[in-house]
């Protein structure tokens, strides 16, 4: 799709992808479930390159839920490695194109040398407003949660924070839903645009498995047939497509109509 084509359409601020299917991918090719996860992961960095060039400020990957560590070890261990090395690709990519990167997820129970090069990441790329990228590593939509109520908890117990003032209103996202207080205790925190536009799941699966739950709330949802190494710069563009036939009310009137 050519820029002219691209600029007549509405790109949505922030697109979070479930990249499914990489080792079913392996599987029907003929190949070990890792060079799926590669070939996935090619697919991830292209995309990123082709999501700046069309507009896109903020792209969200899951790489590993909490309950990815039920894998086999030999497959956790490959995991952990590619990350590194994913983030390092990213690191340079930020300094070049101004990206901040965030990790969404827990820190405590990946490697050290990962949980160094997520926190690397951050601080290297804190001043970045060109683009958002989040990284969810060891990441569950309950987890979260389950962490942010810890941390209201403490706040309280401290003084810090009134429950009261959580439900207070401190904006309107796109200009129509509501963004309250408690927002600033969830991993995506202090980014212009916390909530997905579009969210994508690649491989034909059609469920959220407890992805950004409070996040998604008004997200438009778009699932692939195709599995995430075969999920392309047309691919998307698809998606992106369907996007815009969307009319997205958050709870009021129709907008077409309005």
């Amino acid at each position: 799709m050519t820029t002219k084509e691209t600029e007549k359409l509405n790109i949505p601020n922030h697109i979070a992808i479930i990249p499914d299917g990489n080792r079913r991918w392996a599987k029907e090719h003929g190949l070990p479930p890792f060079e799926g996860h590669r070939r996935g992961f090619e697919a991830v960095r292209k995309l990123l390159h082709y999501s700046r060039e069309i507009g896109v400020h903020t792209m969200t990957f899951w790489g590993f839920s909490t309950e990815n560590w039920n894998r086999s070890s030999d497959e956790v261990s490959y995991l952990m490695k590619i990350f590194e090395d994913y983030i390092s690709d990213n690191i340079k990519d930020a300094h070049k194109y101004g990206v901040r990167i965030y990790h969404l997820g827990r820190k405590d129970r990946v490697p050290e040398s990962l949980r160094k090069k997520l926190e690397q990441a951050e601080e290297e790329t804190k001043s970045y407003t060109n683009h958002d990228l989040n990284i969810c590593i060891d990441y569950g939509g309950q987890d979260e949660i389950i962490r942010v109520v810890q941390k209201v908890c403490e706040d309280v117990k401290n003084g810090v924070v009134n429950l009261e003032d959580l439900k207070n209103e401190t904006g309107k996202y796109v200009g129509k839903y509501p963004m309250y207080s408690l927002k600033n205790y969830f991993d995506t925190k202090d980014q212009p645009y916390p909530y997905p536009d579009l969210i994508i799941r690649t491989s034909g699966e059609k469920r959220l498995s407890g992805f950004l739950p409070w996040q998604s709330a008004y997200s438009e949802l778009y699932f692939a047939q195709v599995h995430m190494p075969d999920f392309d710069e047309k691919e998307l563009m698809k998606a992106i497509e369907d996007f815009n036939k969307r009319d997205r009310r958050f709870g009021g009137n129709s907008a077409q109509k309005s």
